[in-house]
C-alpha cells in the first residue's frame, strides 16, 4: 500500500467530496475515484458513503482512517530524520570573527566537526564585529562571533549567546636578557641615553620584572603597533588609555595578529593582542584595570539555526568553554 493512497484518502475524508479533495490535490477526478477503488479492494472493504452532500467514512472507513493518519505521520517524522542526518552530513557552515576568532578560536572546532562529519563544507570570513553582524542580519553568515556589545537598533534582530572573556595583553619587543620595556633597543641594537633616564627605565624595568605587568604611565610615550581604527579592539584600548590620561602613540595599523607580533618583534613598537594568542606566561596585564572583552556567538532571531550550524555552535561553546 501507498502512502500517496494514504494521503489522498485522508484528503477525501476531509473534505467529504471527491471532486472538491481532488481540486485540493491537483489530480483528476476519475483518477481520484480509480485510487479510492483500488485501495477498497486491497484493504476488502467499503471505505466511503455516499451522502447528499457528498461522501463520509464508513464505520471501517473511520477505523482505516485513524490507522492512515498515523501511518503518514510516521512517515513524514522518518523523512524529517533523514533529512536533519542528511543536514550534518552534507550542509554548509558560514562563520564570520575577528582576527582573534578566526585564527585562534575556530581551528580546532572546525577541525572536530569535520573529523566527525567530512561532508560538511566550511566558509570562514575574517571581519571587524560590526561587519560580523550585519553580515549574519542579512543572511551571508549563519553565525558570527563578535566583541560585546554591538551598536545599531537592527543588533536587536540578533541572539547573542554568551561564548568567553578574552583579556588583552601587552607585547614588547624582547631585549638582551629583559622582557623589552621603555628605552630599551632590539636586540643586537645599542642605544646610547643619559643616565637619569637609564636610572628610570632600569626602575621601570624592575617593576615590569616583578609585577609582570604593566601601566598606562609605563607606555605614555612609547610607539604601539595597533589594531586598525574603528574595531572593537581598538575602541576598548583608547577608552583605556583615555581614562588613565594617555593618548597612545599610534604609529602602525594592522588587522593580523601575527603582523602585530612580528612588528613587535622587529623592535617597531609594542602592542596588544589576546591571550589566545599567546603561550602561557607571555605578555603582560595591565595594572591600571584588566583589559578584557567579552565574546559572543550570534545568529539571526527569527531564523532557526540547521542541524549543521547548531551542531557548530554546540562543538564551539565547549570547546572554548573547556579551554
Amino acid at each position: 500500500m501507498e502512502l500517496t493512497a494514504l494521503r489522498q484518502f485522508i484528503a477525501i475524508a476531509r473534505a467529504n467530496h471527491m471532486t472538491r479533495a481532488a481540486r485540493q490535490l491537483g489530480i483528476t477526478q476519475p483518477a481520484l475515484s480509480a485510487m479510492l477503488r483500488k485501495l477498497e479492494t486491497e484493504v476488502g472493504a467499503d471505505l466511503l458513503a455516499r451522502t447528499s452532500k457528498g461522501v463520509e467514512p464508513t464505520e471501517a472507513g473511520r477505523v482505516f482512517l485513524s490507522h492512515a493518519q498515523d501511518a503518514v505521520r510516521r512517515a513524514d517524522a522518518a523523512v524529517a530524520a533523514v533529512r536533519e542526518m542528511m543536514g550534518l552530513e552534507r550542509g554548509s557552515i558560514r562563520i564570520g570573527g575577528g582576527a582573534t576568532a578566526t585564527s585562534y578560536l575556530l581551528p580546532r572546532v572546525v577541525s572536530s566537526v569535520r573529523s566527525a562529519h567530512p561532508g560538511l563544507r566550511f566558509y570562514v570570513r575574517e571581519s571587524g564585529s560590526s561587519a560580523v553582524a550585519s553580515a549574519v542580519l542579512s543572511g551571508e553568515l549563519d553565525l558570527g562571533i563578535v566583541t560585546l556589545p554591538l551598536k545599531g537598533p537592527e543588533s536587536d534582530g540578533l541572539v547573542r549567546v554568551p561564548l568567553v572573556e578574552d583579556e588583552l595583553r601587552l607585547l614588547r619587543p624582547q631585549a638582551e636578557g629583559t622582557p623589552g620595556l621603555k628605552g630599551e633597543a632590539p636586540k643586537g641594537q645599542k642605544r646610547e641615553c643619559k643616565k637619569g633616564e637609564r636610572d628610570k627605565g632600569m626602575k621601570r624595568r624592575s617593576t615590569v620584572a616583578r609585577e609582570g605587568a604593566f601601566s598606562w604611565a609605563d607606555i605614555a610615550d612609547e610607539p604601539i603597533v595597533a589594531f586598525e581604527a574603528g574595531s572593537a579592539v581598538r575602541e576598548l584600548l583608547d577608552r583605556a588609555a583615555a581614562a588613565a590620561g594617555v593618548t597612545l602613540n599610534v604609529v602602525m595599523e594592522l588587522r593580523s595578529i601575527e603582523s602585530i607580533k612580528q612588528m613587535v618583534a622587529a623592535g617597531i613598537g609594542v602592542g596588544f593582542v589576546s591571550r589566545f594568542a599567546l603561550v602561557a606566561g607571555e605578555g603582560l596585564a595591565c595594572r591600571d584595570g584588566k583589559l578584557s572583552r567579552a565574546l559572543a556567538i550570534v545568529r539571526r532571531r527569527d531564523r532557526a539555526p540547521s542541524p549543521a550550524v547548531a551542531e557548530f555552535e554546540r562543538v564551539l561553546l565547549a570547546s572554548v568553554r573547556k579551554g
